[in-house]
């Protein structure tokens, strides 16, 4: 990261730009002029994703971080997937429209913790989730996603120790679905964390033919009554070809966008957290990025991620063992 004078103490460009400026036309003409890309997680919010060059989870970024022929990245998403994109891509400028797109799972795993947790079981390799920081990367086997957690942990025989990090519900889960005990870092992601078990239910009475599509960061409770379960890309692919047509959600809202853009014909509900009378759950961190922030990122191309070489070179190894391993089972 980087400290500028134009950027604010809250971590993006002070400056608002002009009421006459069209948002949407001027992100595109600036794109095309300095030969940049914008990369969105499925959790930003609609207007981000219709004017983004790609839409994925952690995995899909990753890859299209490692590969493309831009000169600036923009990636509209959290600060550990800008971090990402630089580590696979260190030539070229990336860039995130607010330093302070932060994420909870990642905050949940700090590095010297972790590193006296790592120094405590020498025996065990590490398989983090790319939920981290690069500093926490540095201290990673190899990366995992959502997508390919299961892939990652079946690639190492069962007579090697594991330790996995940070997300204790993606943990608990792969370990009991592959049948095999890791040791688990006590980390979660405060969006999955909060849907509430008992309002989902109510949904599913009110929707009786609907299916329960959750992400593997939601508690036990939660998946135990799921009729799928899957990251946001593997969620997506399920509710296009799976022959209901009502489905409840269980993950950030942001990913309503493209199933309802997916199939149009069909019904998506978003499943509620436990603290509001809001009818969905959002992350606030992703809900930073906007069409405004946006644009002066891309006009003065700041704020930039910043990393040292040794933190690159030292970060990098596992994320490329990760995009191996994945290529390997076609991911």
């Amino acid at each position: 990261m980087i400290y500028n004078e134009m950027i604010n103490e809250f971590g993006f460009i002070k400056e608002k730009p002009n009421s006459n400026v069209n948002l949407t036309e001027e992100i595109r003409r600036i794109k095309k002029e300095k030969n940049a890309i914008i990369c969105a997680h499925f959790y930003q919010t609609d207007e981000i994703q219709e004017i983004a060059d790609y839409i994925g989870d952690s995995l899909k970024l990753a890859q299209i971080a490692e590969n493309n022929t831009a000169d600036i990245i923009v990636l509209a998403g959290v600060h550990f997937m800008a971090e990402t994109a630089k580590i696979l891509a260190p030539h070229k400028k990336v860039l995130i429209p607010d330093l302070n797109a932060g994420c909870s799972l990642a905050d949940s795993c700090p590095y010297d913790d972790f590193k006296t947790f790592k120094d405590a079981h020498p025996d065990h390799i590490v398989i983090s989730y790319v939920n981290t920081t690069a500093a926490i990367k540095t201290l990673t086997d190899v990366v995992c996603t959502s997508s390919n957690a299961e892939q990652i942990v079946n690639s190492f025989p069962k007579s090697q120790n594991i330790i996995f990090g940070p997300d204790r519900n993606l943990g608990r889960y792969i370990s009991q679905k592959l049948n095999r005990e890791m040791l688990i870092w006590d980390g979660a992601c405060s969006v999955h964390e909060k849907f509430s078990l008992e309002k989902i239910l109510q949904l599913k009475q009110e929707y009786p033919n609907a299916k329960i599509l959750a992400h593997p960061e939601c508690t036990q409770a939660v998946l135990m009554i799921s009729d799928y379960i899957g990251s946001t890309s593997n969620m997506l692919e399920y509710s296009k070809k799976d022959s209901a047509n009502e489905f409840i959600v269980v993950t950030e809202s942001g990913i309503l966008f493209k199933m309802r853009e997916a199939s149009p014909s069909k019904t998506f509900i978003p499943a509620p957290p436990n603290d509001s009378t809001c009818a969905c759950n959002d992350c606030e961190f992703m809900k930073l990025i906007t069409l405004e922030k946006l644009y002066t990122t891309l006009k003065y191309e700041l704020p930039e991620i910043i990393l040292s070489n040794e933190i690159i070179e030292q970060a990098k190894k596992p994320i490329i063992r990760m995009l191996e391993i994945s290529k390997q089972h076609g991911l």
